[in-house]
């Protein structure tokens, strides 16, 4: 999907480029796979800000994604390719065989007219969903679940792909984008191929509007707070003091490590901050 730049009749137009939609067929979503989602603002049941920079931006509509691709055996004709304003990701419309339709991500190379399939029997090729026991060393996957039968929770966002490195005692050993490898029960479902809309790393927002537009209010440097309000702020003039880069909570910023032990911290065979270091 190639970019679209602007002639720079302003300072900013010089910088933007965004999508040119291209690919879409379909001008309008499918209204039966529509929810209400209403906005949070960042904000819990209290009213009080749990999330930093959220409020505003364009009104949208929820679209329902198959996660789980539970259909096992039945095909279905991918009607169109479809925008969606919640993800970075593209979704394809299925009508399958019994009437029934759903979305799923759009997986990069499927277009209008093929045919997909997910269960145990299904080809290897882009789109079709099966399980890790079923796919070839090597295969790229996304939407990959990490419970059975939960539906794909890892890698779902535009370009991204996950590699099958091995398999041994009933776990599939999975390469993720960020370089961790990971192991996932080999019964866990996984769709076939990298996610589409890969030029998406390209997008340059360009103004502060654009950010507005989708939800993203002004982040305001700490050094330029006052001194009760941010542990940089305070002093007189632009003054670093001397403090060390802290967030707002006083928690460090650099080299401090906040991750809490999880139950599944057996499954990491090799971190992605251990992968960094190799690079």
């Amino acid at each position: 999907m190639p970019m679209k730049t602007f002639k720079p009749y302003t300072p900013s137009r010089r910088f933007i480029a965004v999508e040119d939609f291209s690919e879409i067929s379909k001008k309008g979503p499918e209204k039966s796979l529509l929810e209400p989602l209403r906005k949070k603002g960042g904000r819990n049941n209290t009213g009080m800000i749990m999330v930093r920079h959220h409020g505003g931006g364009h009104k949208r509509h929820y679209r329902v994604v198959d996660w789980k691709r539970d259909k096992a055996g039945v095909p279905a004709k991918v009607a169109a390719i479809e925008y969606d304003p919640n993800r970075t990701a593209r979704l394809a419309l299925l009508h399958y065989k019994d009437g029934e339709k759903r979305y799923i991500l759009q997986p990069a190379g499927l277009k209008v007219g093929d045919t997909v399939l997910s269960g145990p029997a299904a080809e290897i090729r882009p789109g079709n969903a099966m399980p890790l026991a079923n796919l070839p060393i090597g295969t790229f996957v996304h939407n990959v679940e990490l419970v059975p039968g939960r539906g794909g929770q890892m890698v779902r966002s535009a370009g991204a792909a996950a590699q099958l490195m091995s398999r041994d005692n009933g776990f599939a050993q999975l390469k993720l984008p960020s370089g961790e490898i990971r192991m996932v029960p080999e019964i866990c479902y996984a769709t076939i191929g990298q996610v589409g809309n890969a030029e998406h790393e390209n997008l340059t927002i360009g103004n502060a509007g654009r950010s507005r537009h989708m939800g993203v209010r002004p982040h305001v440097r700490g050094t330029a707070m006052n001194a009760v309000d941010h542990p940089h702020g305070g002093g007189r003039g632009r003054s670093k003091g001397n403090n060390q880069p802290r967030s707002p909570w006083n928690q460090p910023a650099k080299g401090y490590k906040t991750r809490s032990p999880k139950l599944h911290d057996w499954m990491i065979v090799r971190r992605r901050s251990d992968a960094a270091e190799q690079i």
